[in-house]
């Protein structure tokens, strides 16, 4: 009888809080003292933070697990993309998506200080910028952000593309560094606009030749998104493609779904 080989445990380590600060009206940036992070070749490199799994008489802010708590600790994970991590000194930063008190990860990010701990385990990823594109394509929501960011910031002075990114609120379109020839457009709109990157795409110019996608975000929106992709005949080889949460769904209500038919993108 043939065994399948269990796949070894992300290595876990401890996040210190350095900084924290609000950069837009739904965007939080915590930045992390981690030293021992291994980061890994992926813009879409990210990290599972482990918080103590809610009770009825839990505290009103979300309980982090930290190295001092022993294994019998309930435990829930919230994945979020790395921002960045700097060797030299070590820095790791996450950009949260916040919406009052609404979530677990999210409102810790909001009221955390300065040494401040938690433990996240990784990192993880799979996507990288294909260097043989004639030109790159995103399209996004906030939830997508730092990876998008991350891989703007990789690409060559000379690279061409098209940055579509949905956001509910004109103050969350912060600043992006990217190549001159990459576009970058803004969408405002409700989240329960599922048809709004689609329609942004519909209404932008198409370069020719090959193409490099990423596109990820709220699950029904990159529904709509693939069946355009796949209009257009593009190559699955050619698209990172994946819904990072739902609308009205807790990620681990989302993260069970994958399992389900409603999951498939």
């Amino acid at each position: 009888m043939t065994t399948g080989t269990k796949r070894p445990p992300r290595p876990r380590i401890t996040l210190t809080v350095r900084g924290s600060e609000r950069i837009s009206s739904h965007l939080h940036r915590v930045t992390f003292d981690a030293p021992g992070f291994t980061p890994n070749e992926y813009t879409d490199m990210y990290v599972k933070l482990l918080f103590v799994a809610p009770q009825a008489e839990s505290s009103p802010i979300p309980l982090p697990v930290t190295s001092s708590q022993d294994d019998s600790t309930p435990v829930v994970r919230r994945t979020y993309t790395v921002r960045s991590f700097d060797a030299d000194t070590s820095t790791l930063t996450i950009d949260f998506v916040v919406h009052g008190d609404e979530g677990i990860a999210a409102p810790w990010a909001a009221a955390c200080q300065p040494g401040d701990q938690i433990l996240a385990m990784g990192p993880g990823g799979g996507y990288a910028p294909q260097l043989d594109a004639d030109w790159h394509l995103f399209l996004v929501d906030l939830s997508a952000l730092p990876a998008t960011v991350a891989a703007l910031e990789s690409l060559d002075d000379q690279a061409r593309g098209l940055v579509v990114i949905h956001s509910n609120d004109q103050d969350d379109q912060i600043a992006l560094s990217h190549p001159k020839d990459v576009e970058v457009r803004w969408v405002v709109a409700d989240s329960s606009e599922i048809s709004a990157l689609c329609d942004a795409l519909d209404d932008a110019p198409w370069h020719l030749g090959q193409v490099s996608v990423f596109a990820h975000g709220e699950r029904e929106s990159i529904k709509l998104v693939r069946r355009a992709l796949r209009e257009r005949e593009i190559p699955s080889d050619r698209i990172s493609i994946s819904g990072y949460w739902a609308l009205g769904r807790t990620e681990d209500r989302f993260q069970a779904e994958k399992r389900e038919p409603i999951g498939k993108i």
